[in-house]
């Protein structure tokens, strides 16, 4: 069975929205404005690498697919987005023209169960907001792994503003990355 693995940026008062949007925006741009050095990178690119596929919620995907496919760098991470096996959940999405994309279109509760009973490694998920608040809804988050950055926004989309289920979750690891900590945590026995 496939483990769900949850990835977000995340500011210091729980905000997840925009990370990376333009530096003009509200809310957009200051997981640039902070350094998570080498170790925040290797991080990042590991946990792509380990990972079977990425299942995103429709709002994430289509920021993803508009950026990625024209980006290049000399450690793989690009190659690897492009390249990765990739489901997208939404009932309004008919069509994805981002290579390796698959419209999971059904029940999402129900879509993402099947696509986990069907695969054996980790399922990696960015961002979407909704869809991790529903993950976190049904007990379909394994590992939750953040990046906290040392900002306050004061206002911005929180991480689980509208999971209606408590869970626990137990911490696996901890440590700095440049100006950011990194939190490891794997879903803890009932």
């Amino acid at each position: 069975m496939g483990r769900i693995v949850v990835t977000e940026f995340v500011t210091l008062d729980g905000v997840m929205e925009d990370p990376g949007g333009a530096e003009g925006s509200e809310h957009g741009g200051w997981a640039r404005r902070c350094e998570r050095g080498p170790e925040g990178d290797r991080f990042k690119l590991a946990e792509l690498l380990d990972a079977e596929v990425m299942l995103l919620g429709r709002a994430t995907y289509e920021g993803f697919a508009a950026a990625w496919p024209s980006i290049r760098d000399e450690v793989g991470f690009a190659d690897r987005m492009n390249g990765i096996p990739k489901y997208v959940v939404s009932r309004t999405l008919k069509h994805a023209a981002w290579a390796n994309t698959t419209v999971l279109g059904g029940e999402p509760a129900e879509e993402v169960a099947a696509l986990r009973g069907r695969l054996g490694g980790n399922i990696l998920v960015a961002g979407s907001a909704t869809l991790v608040d529903l993950l976190a809804d049904h007990d379909l988050i394994d590992e939750l792994r953040l990046m906290v950055f040392p900002v306050l926004l004061g206002a911005g989309r929180r991480l689980f503003a509208t999971a209606g289920a408590a869970r626990r979750f137990a911490m696996r690891e901890s440590g700095a990355a440049g100006e950011t900590l990194i939190a490891v945590y794997d879903r803890a026995p009932a």
